[in-house]
Parts: structure tokens; sequence; C-alpha cells
């Protein structure tokens, strides 16, 4: 269930919207004024926030801007009767997502409702799925989408044949890797089993990555392991 704080302090349209928007599935908080509106998207999490402009306390442009600031990036829809050109440029300008003026019509706040939540929840996925690309231990960034490897900030450069070995380290954070796991993950071919080319790009590896040995770790008679100290 969708969480909504709507932020209105004329009871009139608080008990309109708020009993279509439950009727309709939706879990609605309310304040009446500014402040009290900040404080509640503090100390909960809120999909959507309907703010009217002219409120007790902090005005919705005052909460709004507080909400960016404290980087709270739910939707904010304003539910305003400052319906001129400039109001509602001002209003998206200082990072709200729509506007929409009073009177209105409840189908339709709660089609842009639908519209908002949906774009955010698109959002979302895209970034999650963005973030599975990236993988962080200690302060080491490997961006895989990239191909980019840095370490406190600083990019570091790595042969294809390194960054295969660090990518399959990463996938396997944490799990003892034999050296003829690395070598049919990292190589892709069987080599001759009494090879050492792991150890020599292992050590190539710690050299740029892992000077400290603080990430990865020997394994006696095992292999090696990506953790953190």
């Amino acid at each position: 269930m969708k969480k909504i704080l709507l932020v209105e302090d004329e009871t009139s349209v608080v008990d309109f919207i708020k009993k279509g928007l439950t009727e309709g599935n939706y879990e609605v908080s309310v304040a009446f004024d500014g402040n009290t509106a900040i404080n509640m998207a503090l100390e909960s999490s809120f999909d959507l926030f309907i703010l009217d402009i002219m409120l007790p306390d902090k005005n919705g442009l005052e909460v709004c801007k507080e909400l960016r600031i404290r980087n709270i990036k739910s939707p904010v829809l304003f539910l305003s009767a400052l319906g001129t050109s400039e109001n509602i440029a001002l209003g998206l300008n200082i990072g709200a997502d729509d506007y929409l003026v009073k009177p209105f019509k409840f189908i339709e706040l709660h089609a842009r409702i639908n519209a908002l939540l949906r774009r955010s929840s698109q959002k979302e996925d895209s970034q999650e799925e963005k973030s599975k690309n990236v993988y962080l231990i200690g302060d080491l960034m490997v961006n895989d989408d990239a191909k980019t490897v840095a370490k406190n900030g600083n990019v570091i450069s790595l042969t294809a044949t390194e960054y295969r070995l660090l990518l399959v380290l990463l996938k396997n954070k944490g799990k003892v890797l034999s050296r003829i796991d690395i070598l049919e993950s990292a190589w892709d071919i069987n080599f001759n089993l009494g090879t050492n080319v792991v150890d020599v790009y292992i050590n190539y590896l710690r050299k740029k990555i892992d000077p400290e040995n603080e990430l990865i770790h020997t394994v006696v008679g095992m292999g090696y392991i990506l953790k953190e100290k």
C-alpha cells in the first residue's frame, strides 16, 4: 500500500481527499502545517507528498525546498488555489513534480497521483538495475557498465585480464575460489593445472588495487578470497 502525506489546512479539503484516496487503497497521513509536515517526513517514509501552498508556519514552497535539501526524493504534487502561470512555474522549479489548481475534480487528482507513483516506481527500478552493475568493497568501486575501477575516487587502469579477474572476485565476494575456479571463470578456458598464471595475475592485481593486502587474501592450500579485513 502506497503511503501519501497530505499537507493541507482546510479540513473540508482534507476530508474529501483522504476519503477518496483511502477508498483507492492508499494509506493517507495528514499534516495541517508546514513544520509538522517536515517532522513527519523525517520520521517516516512516504511515497508521495500532496502540498497546499498557503499553510501555517512554513508554506508549501518552503516545505518542498526543505524536502529536497534533505534529499527526500519522493514525488511532490502541489495542490493550490494559486493558479497563475508564475505560481505553477515557481512550484515546479523548486522541485515539485506536478501542480494541480483548486478547485479540481478528484478523478484528475487520482490520475495525476497514479502517474507520479508509476514514474517514481520505474525510476527506482532503473536505479536498482544500474546498482547491480556497480560493485563496492572498502574504498574500491567497480562500474561494470563503464568498465571503470576507482580507489578512493582515483581511477585505476587495469588490463582486460586483470579486470576480468577482479570481476570474478567481486562477484564471489566472501567466497574462497580455487585456482581452477578462477581459471575457468576469468580465462574461460581449462589451463594446465600446473600453471601459475592465477598467482601471477593476483600479484599484478594486488599491486594496483590492494598494495596493503586488505582485500585480496590467500587461503593456503585452497585459493583466494576477496573480503575486507
